[in-house]
């Protein structure tokens, strides 16, 4: 089973940017989009062969996720059952014979570290809500975590250590994730692999010189390690200044 995920900065903007051309090559079982930026009705996708389930944000413009998969789910549920979190349209869960699929867009601290405080919750909180799945069965998530987790992960770790996505609250945050018994798939497969990013800010050129972030992820129980096949960072796909990566499993 092939998996992506991909962050677009605005489905309808990446759609006049060739999102459908890449969709429809890549042929993926499942495939996960955060960002989407929109409202129920504002597009209108035409994916044969897939059924669509998309979380909206009560802000116009803002957030938002979807996922689109060729075997239809057992069961769906939108958030993770606090309403303070609810509101955004961060997390889509699926449900299947035997594992739960999860996409998600982590909220971003933001400059000067504003929603910090609120992010850590989160952590707490998103943590225990797949852990608790995840006991009966496993569980893959997706998506922009938001997070750089190790100095490797990004291009100049000395200079953005108190930077949003990079500062030590955050990074802990993810350790505690993995103790706790989950998979960074990307570096199970490419444990020392450097230069390998998924987001690159519009300025200073800083996709053309690869100064970039890795913050989108596929993270997966330990209970199924045995069906990891590959994992892999599509760099070379335009459209959003973030790039899909891939999970595949048996």
């Amino acid at each position: 089973m092939k998996f992506i995920s991909w962050n677009v900065n605005g489905i309808r903007a990446c759609v006049t940017k060739g999102f459908l051309d890449y969709f429809n090559e890549v042929d993926a079982d499942i495939f996960c989009l955060q960002e989407t930026k929109l409202q129920e009705g504002q597009i209108n996708l035409e994916l044969e062969g897939y059924h669509q389930y998309w979380n909206y944000a009560q802000k116009k413009g803002y957030s938002g996720t979807a996922i689109f998969t060729k075997e239809k789910p057992l069961s769906v549920s939108y958030g993770i059952n606090i309403e303070e979190h609810d509101t955004e349209g961060r997390v889509i869960t699926l449900e299947f014979n035997d594992f739960y699929f999860i996409t998600v867009y982590t909220p971003n601290s933001q400059s000067e570290l504003k929603r910090l405080e609120y992010r850590m919750k989160w952590e707490d909180d998103f943590r225990n809500y797949i852990k608790e799945l995840d006991i009966k069965k496993g569980v893959v998530v997706c998506g922009d975590l938001n997070v750089a987790h190790e100095e490797i992960d990004l291009k100049n770790p000395k200079g953005n250590k108190k930077n949003a996505g990079f500062t030590e609250e955050e990074r802990s945050k993810f350790t505690q994730l993995l103790k706790d018994g989950f998979i960074d798939s990307y570096r199970y497969f490419n444990p020392d692999k450097e230069r390998s990013y998924s987001w690159w800010s519009y300025r200073f050129n800083a996709r053309k010189n690869n100064s970039g972030w890795r913050i989108d992820y596929f993270v997966v129980s330990e209970k199924l390690k045995e069906r990891l096949i590959s994992a892999d960072i599509h760099s070379e796909i335009l459209g959003s200044d973030h790039c899909p990566v891939e999970l595949v499993i048996k």
